[in-house]
């Protein structure tokens, strides 16, 4: 199975591909649709993802050139209160819409997004990396955990949600679109 990882583009169809794809992923996971509070990354992915140059939006493609799999990664731009002093947006990048299909899970597909978006972050001069899971999410913190993250705070709120960052390696690796190749049958 060979696997494409590209940059999102502003290109109106690409574009519309994603969100058709990420709001499929949120009705699965999370068993809702649109939320203008926590998804207007979505709908604006130009003003979130394409124009700031720190910012990146990465997609993977299946052989027949279906999206896969996703990942956004911008500077931090939250206004959570027991952060303030914490994360920046010059120096903290977050993790947003980490989304793979079900039939491409457990094959490394998360992690090589993720260390893709990584190498964005290090190369765009971020020290840190922020992002927010829920508990509720089966394998979340387990993931992230295992990509080098530590729960900062555990919000113990109705949506179960855990707030994690991570000291960004130095890597130096080819963040361009590449092909995946991985040795598993689906």
């Amino acid at each position: 199975m060979n696997v494409t990882i590209k940059q999102l583009k502003d290109d109106t169809k690409q574009v519309d591909a994603v969100q058709k794809f990420l709001f499929k992923q949120i009705k699965k996971e999370f068993g809702y649709g649109y939320v203008p509070e926590w998804h207007q990354d979505i709908v604006k992915m130009d003003e979130y993802y394409i124009n700031p140059l720190r910012n990146n939006f990465f997609i993977a493609y299946n052989e027949s050139n279906e999206i896969i799999a996703t990942i956004g990664v911008r500077a931090y731009d939250k206004d959570f209160q027991e952060f303030k002093g914490i994360y920046s947006n010059e120096q903290t990048s977050s993790i947003w819409r980490l989304f793979v299909d079900r039939r491409y899970r457990r094959c490394g597909l998360a992690s090589k997004m993720f260390s893709i978006a990584e190498n964005f972050s290090f190369k765009s001069n971020y020290d840190n990396i922020y992002l927010h899971t829920h508990k509720t999410l089966p394998g979340a913190l387990e993931f992230w955990t295992k990509m080098g993250f530590i729960v900062s705070l555990d919000s113990n709120d109705e949506l179960e949600t855990v707030h994690m960052d991570k000291k960004i390696q130095g890597l130096d690796m080819n963040s361009q679109p590449s092909i995946f190749q991985y040795a598993v049958k689906l």
